[in-house]
């Protein structure tokens, strides 16, 4: 890893150009969207396990004792009192085991969009444990809040459910990030090198960039360049630059306030034809006005 990780949430090498904002992290974080219809106060008595809903995602929060994240061949993982549990795919083999006292466990539950820029929920880890004193700030204000939430059935409860979690992802990502053992995608931000070519497509989406040209904006040979970006985003430049550019047609489909010819030479595409082609391959259907994704269609249980 390179360069400081001091500014991470900032673009580096100055401010923003073409409308675009300069905090990098949020750019990326933006499409990453998800759907949260759940949040439930569970108790978990001594040496008994915690069961998760197979197939979601969730954020724990542990308001009182301790969980051991048990898994075949690594050794147990504490979760104290105070600590969040990010769980970007769920429990998979693992299991959450109370200790010698009852836990008190805030159980939040979602589902990421699958569309969300391809390849970014499958680099996540499979946990990110934020400790207390990591999150301090922001994490012990989050307790009493979700606990609100947890007997809430006033009207717009199940928006306010979702808005929370999305804010407590993005917040313990966020955290994740300037911890500085990011990996995958997340790691590109926290290269100095790569994360200055990432500014230059994310700022803008519309020039067609090369290889060249992108390494010598992150100050690398092209063979080196193209072998770290891989290695910490998951895909190649070229490949990561499509899918923005997609990602961002698609948001401005949602939007509904262009149509899909001009939405093509909006993202860089020189003709309707070849960005229905691409989009089609990205997402599996043609460009369109977005409707919800399974999970947002969701309801509270």
């Amino acid at each position: 890893m390179t360069g400081s990780l001091e500014n991470l949430t900032d673009l580096p090498d100055g401010g923003p150009r073409g409308g675009v904002s300069g905090d990098l992290l949020s750019h990326v974080l933006a499409q990453i969207r998800l759907t949260g219809d759940h949040v439930r106060s569970r108790d978990v008595a001594p040496s008994e396990h915690l069961d998760l809903e197979a197939g979601a995602a969730h954020v724990l929060v542990l308001a009182d004792g301790a969980l051991h994240i048990e898994d075949a061949g690594e050794a147990p993982v504490v979760i104290d009192g105070g600590d969040l549990l990010l769980l970007p795919r769920g429990l998979g083999g693992a299991r959450l085991v109370a200790s010698r006292a009852r836990a008190s466990v805030i159980v939040c539950r979602f589902w990421f969009d699958p569309h969300s820029l391809r390849g970014m929920i499958a680099a996540l880890p499979e946990r990110i444990h934020i400790g207390r004193a990591e999150g301090a700030g922001w994490l012990e204000g989050i307790v009493p809040f979700l606990m609100v939430e947890v007997t809430d059935d006033a009207p717009g409860a199940a928006l306010m459910i979702s808005r929370i979690i999305d804010v407590i992802v993005i917040r313990t990502l966020r955290t994740w990030v300037q911890r500085g053992h990011t990996t995958g995608w997340l790691g590109g931000l926290s290269d100095a090198r790569i994360a200055r070519a990432l500014k230059v497509v994310h700022e803008r989406p519309l020039q067609r960039w090369s290889i060249d040209a992108l390494a010598e904006a992150a100050g690398m040979s092209r063979s080196s360049f193209c072998e770290r970006f891989a290695a910490l985003v998951g895909r190649s430049p070229l490949r990561y630059q499509n899918e923005w550019r997609l990602n961002l047609a698609r948001a401005m489909l949602a939007a509904g306030d262009a149509r899909i010819g001009e939405i093509a030479l909006r993202v860089g595409y020189e003709s309707e034809s070849a960005f229905s082609r691409a989009y089609k391959a990205m997402f599996g259907y043609p460009p369109r006005r977005e409707t919800p994704s399974p999970g947002e269609e969701r309801l509270p249980d």
